[in-house]
């Protein structure tokens, strides 16, 4: 078989599973006892165990049949899950993700991952981790119980039910009993077939379907199910239905129903193809049931088709790039209608503006990723690192759904690596220290994503130490960052961002983890550089919040239009708080500098003029045009020459040769076929 075609699907997906893995296992450390969540990292291991075979790619296929062994250990009850025991799995996880990311850059997959096999064989024979005490099992059917009503299956449903055990599905028999006075018999089935196909699916019934909507039973009637659902959790969730008395769920063994019937079932030979098939429909160990029987629902249960495909970003990019050109065109059109007065023109542009307008937001909308796949790496960053610590702390997630442009995600996930680190360094205090201060031992740490108009806000908190002043600013002065006599003058906020200077550390000694002063100036730059900013607010002895702004996307923005003599600039409209008009004699200095009073805070001003070399006439003007532009907590006034009006823009790298060039961010070009620059106003905000 030629797998190649496969080749982009099973990197994907390989992927993904291991992303479950990784969360499963998180899950598990806190709930240990939790046999379901094992079952979820059995299933996800289980899957890329055929994947891989199928691909022809062993190495991965044989770590995972042995970390496949251990995780059967525990939900057998031999092995108790501890943290010993999940950093052997962990590695196991990460050796899997380093052999997929292998094969994706064109490469075997292949890795020495002997000593984590031999430390995986180890667990799974009892050498490391002690074997635990069996446990009860949940209660099983008795083959020499007597029964009146046993289901029996014929060859489909065995199937199916063997599939289904194969899959790591259990399957459940299952008698249901309502009121002897129950008045709507029908309709309490039909909730009760409703719970069931929410937890799995419907194999047989007795009575017959058609029976119990006919209400044609006494007050018991049985069912087969196949779920992922515990016993218990199954009897709990049908005793919410109202008028059933009594419910009892047993397991059932293929051993059993093929005793029972007398029906020798041939062994399904589990092969690596149609395991890849299942993973294609909708990434999920679903078993599609065919059943001659309908539920009271009506409702079938086959997989449903999905409703997404998978499409090559590059092609997105392709579509992007097209579409820029389009805004530029169209910038043009309503050009040349303003100059030519033509209803017919006017009208034929206004309607192709209400169209790409729908389009770029569809097109926007398709290159925007959940700030998940960036966050899903944290977890195990912040249970590896707090061991290393040997700090207690707890990460929690929100707004993980929250979306933003590809091209956003791709850069911010280092900042957010340096800054979660800074966290669990600096910020949470040891176990120790923090019951001395009255505190939890366990601190914890909030990594947190919402949507605030054109923008999107991630936040990192922690309810540790905070930032020691004092500390801060004697490690400044000492560097030269600030002057005693300027520090003394400075606001808590102002000395909380000192931290983001380059080269400055507060940590006492260097360390894996910190304290050669490289990170956080580098993370103020790349979020400058896409756009954002960062505000960091803290108080001594109860916590630290960075809080990063980005834009929704970079590739078109809204911006002011603004005239400098015969040149045109474009300021964003992110960093814009409002337009003025001054008088040349509210023109004050201060530290021989020009500045405003605007709302009872002086604001200095800047004359983009000088700032980027215009030619001009001089000129003596009474009044003065103001954009007011805000960085963080500090603002600036941007003089200009006249106002041109709102636009939306492609906005235009200018190239490696004029990277450098001081607060100029890109360029686009107007619908005159004119250039304008964009300014970057957090260069010109001291």
């Amino acid at each position: 078989m030629d797998t190649n075609q496969y080749l982009e699907m099973f990197i994907e997906e390989s992927k993904e599973h291991l992303q479950a893995c990784n969360e499963h296992l998180l899950e598990l450390e806190k709930n240990p006892e939790n046999i379901a969540i094992v079952n979820e990292v059995f299933r996800s291991a289980h899957t890329l165990k055929g994947m891989s075979a199928t691909m022809g790619y062993e190495d991965i296929a044989n770590l995972t049949h042995k970390m496949e062994n251990v995780l059967d250990e525990i939900r057998n009850s031999r092995l108790h899950v501890t943290a010993e025991l999940l950093d052997v799995v962990f590695v196991a996880v990460d050796q899997l993700e380093e052999m997929v990311l292998d094969i994706a850059a064109g490469g075997k997959g292949k890795l020495d991952v002997t000593d984590t096999v031999q430390k995986l064989h180890k667990i799974e024979t009892g050498e490391v981790i002690p074997v635990a005490a069996t446990t009860v099992e949940p209660s099983i059917i008795d083959d020499t119980t007597t029964q009146d009503n046993w289901l029996t299956y014929d060859d489909y449903e065995m199937t199916v039910i063997q599939q289904s055990v194969e899959q790591d599905f259990f399957t459940y028999e299952i008698s249901v009993k309502l009121r002897e006075d129950c008045l709507l018999k029908a309709a309490r089935v039909y909730m009760v077939f409703e719970l069931l196909e929410k937890m799995g699916d419907v194999i047989k019934s007795s009575p017959t379907v058609e029976n119990l909507e006919g209400e044609d039973f006494d007050e018991i009637f049985y069912v087969a199910l196949v779920t992922t659902e515990t016993s218990e959790d199954v009897q709990k969730k049908l005793m919410k239905v109202s008028e059933v008395t009594e419910v009892i769920v047993n397991s059932v063994t293929l051993e059993q129903l093929k005793k029972r019937n007398s029906f020798e079932v041939d062994k399904v030979v589990e092969t690596s193809v149609m395991e890849l098939t299942d993973v294609t429909e909708d990434n999920q160990q679903i078993v599609e049931v065919k059943s001659p029987e309908k539920s009271p629902t009506s409702k079938n249960n086959q997989v449903q088709s999905s409703k997404t495909i998978r499409v090559n970003i590059e092609r997105l990019d392709i579509l992007m790039n097209l579409f820029e050109e389009l805004v530029i065109d169209r910038g043009r059109l309503q050009s040349i209608s303003e100059d030519l007065h033509n209803s017919e023109l006017d009208e034929t542009v206004e309607r192709m503006s209400r169209i790409t307008g729908d389009l770029q937001n569809i097109i926007l909308n398709m290159r925007m990723v959940p700030v998940e796949t960036v966050f899903n790496r944290f977890p195990r960053m912040v249970r590896q690192l707090a061991r290393d610590l040997n700090k207690k702390i707890n990460l929690e997630v929100i707004g993980a759904e929250t979306e933003l442009d590809r091209t956003v995600i791709d850069e911010i996930g280092d900042p957010l690596v340096h800054l979660i680190r800074n966290s669990l360094d600096h910020g949470v205090e040891s176990p120790e220290i923090r019951l001395a201060n009255g505190k939890p031992e366990e601190g914890t740490v909030v990594l947190r994503a919402y949507h605030s108009g054109n923008h999107v806000f991630i936040e990192i908190e922690d309810d540790g130490a905070g930032i020691n002043r004092e500390k801060v600013l004697k490690k400044a002065i000492s560097k030269g960052i600030v002057s005693k006599e300027s520090a003394q003058a400075m606001s808590d906020k102002q000395v909380a961002e000192l931290i983001l200077s380059s080269g400055f550390s507060t940590a006492d000694v260097i360390s894996d983890v910190s304290g050669r002063g490289v990170g956080l100036d580098v993370v103020k730059t790349t979020i400058e550089s896409l756009g954002g900013s960062i505000d960091i607010s803290s108080t001594e002895g109860q916590g630290s919040l960075f809080s990063i702004q980005l834009p929704l996307t970079l590739s078109i923005i809204s911006v002011m239009l603004v005239e400098l003599g015969e040149e045109i600039y474009a300021i964003p409209l992110s960093s814009i708080i409002e337009t003025a008009i001054i008088r040349s004699s509210d023109i004050l200095n201060a530290h021989n500098q020009k500045v405003i009073d605007f709302r009872g805070k002086v604001v200095p001003l800047v004359f983009l003029e000088n700032v980027f070399d215009v030619p001009r006439e001089s000129t003596d003007d009474e009044f003065h045009s103001v954009v007011l532009v805000r960085k963080g907590d500090k603002m600036a006034g941007l003089v200009v020459d006249s106002f041109i009006g709102q636009q939306e823009i492609v906005l235009k790298s200018l190239g490696a040769y004029l990277s450098s060039v001081f607060a100029i961010s890109g360029a686009t070009i107007l619908g005159n076929g004119k250039v304008a620059l964009i300014v970057d106003c957090n260069a010109l905000i001291s």
